[in-house]
């Protein structure tokens, strides 16, 4: 069976990647929470027990190690024919869009960190913030439209929708400006089971680290925290 690293659920967007796919498609692996040591930096070291590149997430399929989530995504993909859409039009877009949210949408990352139990109001919208969500939106709509979804590449969860799933959550934490069938589709990534069950155990997490706390609200207010300690 596939062990997968992984570190905070409240804060790890690339974790989740991985990890909600494996889960929504039913993929059985053994799930180990390392969470982050003082930062980026300190963390690095630690990991670096179990990952190569001393991130996460890393996946260990016996003596192998893959590591980065779009690597792992495909590593699973050769091996799991439902990873990517089976339409080859669908497919192509689904590994675009996928690769656009792996390479891109730099201030999106930097403005609104991943911080699955906190509300933020952001102190408006930088240019470069407002370039990433006016895309985020339209590729969204792309796809909804294109495919019929309910899903970006059609009706089926695949690895596309695992890449943007963070998206949804910061989506919730920080109330981005979304079109209606873009907040549709954040909605539905949030209700199913797998990203219910990651969001509690994400509230449930006793760990605070200071870094990405700071990230967390450096362009914006907290108005409430919702972790359970």
């Amino acid at each position: 069976m596939f062990d997968l690293y992984i570190a905070n659920k409240n804060y790890s967007s690339w974790s989740l990647r991985p990890w909600m796919l494996m889960k929504a498609l039913e993929i059985p692996f053994n799930e180990h929470l390392m969470p982050f040591e003082g930062g980026f930096g300190a963390s690095h070291e630690a990991f670096r027990r179990f990952s190569p590149s001393g991130l996460v997430p890393c996946l260990v399929d016996g003596e192998l190690a893959v590591w980065d989530s779009l690597a792992i995504v495909e590593y699973l993909a050769e091996q799991n024919t439902n990873v990517w859409p089976a339409d080859k039009v669908a497919r192509a877009w689904a590994r675009s869009a996928a690769a656009e949210m792996h390479s891109g949408f730099g201030a999106l990352r930097d403005e609104c960190s991943m911080n699955c139990g906190v509300r933020v109001e952001l102190n408006g919208l930088s240019d470069k913030l407002k370039a990433d969500v006016y895309r985020l939106d339209a590729l969204w709509q792309q796809g909804l439209e294109r495919f019929g979804g309910p899903f970006l590449a059609g009706k089926h969860f695949s690895a596309v929708d695992a890449f943007y799933a963070p998206v949804a959550f910061r989506a919730q934490t920080f109330n981005l400006p979304l079109s209606a069938p873009s907040q549709a589709y954040v909605e539905r990534l949030l209700a199913l089971p797998a990203m219910q069950a990651w969001y509690q155990a994400a509230l449930e997490e006793p760990w605070r680290e200071p870094m990405h706390e700071a990230e967390t609200l450096k362009n914006g207010t907290l108005k409430a925290d919702l972790r359970l300690s």
